[in-house]
């Protein structure tokens, strides 16, 4: 499975097109209460909460966060769990 990366209006979001069902809809600010799959994207330096809902999980950044690092180690996290 290829996830496939857009931009989206909010520049500190992306959206993570992942093409099978991700569950949903639920937005999680931290891994204590996140869904096991998506949980491993809070240890991401950078990465400030998360929306999930029909084939995607849209990825919200910390002022400080930067897209250069956030979106490789994102990607990996996802295809592992979704695959």
């Amino acid at each position: 499975m290829s996830v496939v990366v857009e931009n989206t209006p909010n520049p500190r979001a992306m959206k993570f097109t992942m093409g099978v069902p991700v569950g949903g809809p639920a937005t999680y600010t931290d891994a204590t209460a996140a869904d096991p799959r998506v949980a491993a994207v809070f240890s991401v330096s950078g990465v400030q909460s998360l929306f999930m809902t029909g084939d995607f999980v849209t990825v919200t950044r910390s002022d400080d966060g930067n897209w250069e690092t956030i979106v490789p180690q994102v990607v990996a996290i996802l295809e592992e769990s979704f695959t």
